[in-house]
């Protein structure tokens, strides 16, 4: 790991202003940021370290949804009895993620940021438009198998690694932000990510010095909440293909529906689409085939990630089958 001068801050403008000089990255948990230090994929000159802010709390906003503080910990905000009882999505796929360990420390901005688990963005020796802008894409042809079948370009097929984003994407979250000049705003979630295009260097729309403060969810959409995912192993493991459903009926139609996935491009991914053809109708398999065809329509394999296409298929209409039947 190359040295590196700390810096903590004492409010969130000090942050702002510290954050935006060239050379400086923001610190609250460190669970990825450090690991990515010490194989020096990043090295920063500063890290500015943000865990003594007001910014810890759960709060019910005026217009009944919820605000996060971007420094609450995944298991705080998982075992938050608001987000389990009206947000259930939310704390299951917080408590898929990573360990309990973990969880403790990995905060809910820093959840939201995390970097890919791309096996060559971590190899230095290796090529990576990513890591190193103009190298190359080394997974395209190499070791692919959790990496994107949605979403990617000719210049990075990597996925973005976060369950916790999933669930929120799902519930419609927006991110407030303040940048090093004092402007605050909030973005839609779906809006903070870029795809890769010729720029996967650039991963979000934020700014040098920009600092999430917190992620406010609207007014709780009620009806049956399931997160599914699909790993190598049972804990401790990324998604292969993960699926966020939140599905309301009225009698035997699907009322209100919202669906986002992981595991399959370098953002959350939510295809209004395929909500569009579910949204009134009967379920049925062929329905459900057919929401499938919608998602998977532009997906492309890279060899060793071919089989994500067909998982993707089962694992929808798996989740549901579950979730039309559950409110039946």
């Amino acid at each position: 790991m190359k040295s590196f001068e700390y810096e903590r801050a004492g409010s969130v403008a000090d942050a702002t202003k510290a954050a935006a000089v060239d050379g400086a990255t923001i610190i609250a948990g460190g669970t990825n940021l450090i690991d990515l230090m010490k194989l020096e994929v990043m090295s920063p000159d500063t890290l500015v370290d943000i865990n003594r802010l007001d910014l810890h709390d759960i709060s019910v906003d005026e217009h009944g949804g919820l605000r996060i503080g971007a420094l609450v910990t995944n298991s705080a905000l998982a075992a938050n009895e608001i987000v389990r009882r009206d947000y259930e999505v939310l704390a299951r796929a917080l408590l898929a993620g990573a360990s309990g360990q973990l969880r403790n420390k990995a905060t809910t901005g820093g959840n939201l940021l995390q970097r890919t688990r791309c096996a060559y963005f971590y190899d230095t020796a290796m090529p990576c438009n990513k890591r190193a802008p103009g190298t190359g894409c080394q997974a395209r042809d190499g070791f692919n198998r959790i990496l994107a079948v949605l979403g990617t370009s000719d210049h990075c097929i990597a996925t973005h690694p976060s369950d916790m984003a999933v669930a929120m994407m799902a519930l419609d979250a927006s991110v407030e932000v303040q940048a090093s000049d004092g402007d605050l705003r909030t973005i839609a979630l779906g809006d903070l990510y870029c795809l890769p295009g010729s720029t996967p260097e650039i991963e979000t729309v934020l700014a040098a010095g920009d600092l999430i403060t917190a992620v406010t969810l609207p007014k709780p959409k009620g009806g049956r909440h399931i997160y599914r995912k699909v790993r190598d192993r049972s804990s401790y493991a990324f998604a292969l293909v993960s699926v966020a459903a939140v599905v309301k009926m009225n009698d035997n139609e699907i009322e209100d529906i919202a669906l986002a996935f992981g595991g399959l491009a370098p953002k959350p991914w939510r295809n209004p689409s395929v909500e569009g053809a579910l949204k009134g109708q009967v379920p049925s398999p062929e329905l459900f085939d057919e929401a499938a065809d919608i998602l998977l329509a532009n997906a492309t394999g890279y060899g060793a990630n071919d089989f994500k296409i067909p998982l993707t298929r089962r694992t929808l209409k798996a989740v549901l089958k579950a979730a039309t039947e559950a409110n039946q």
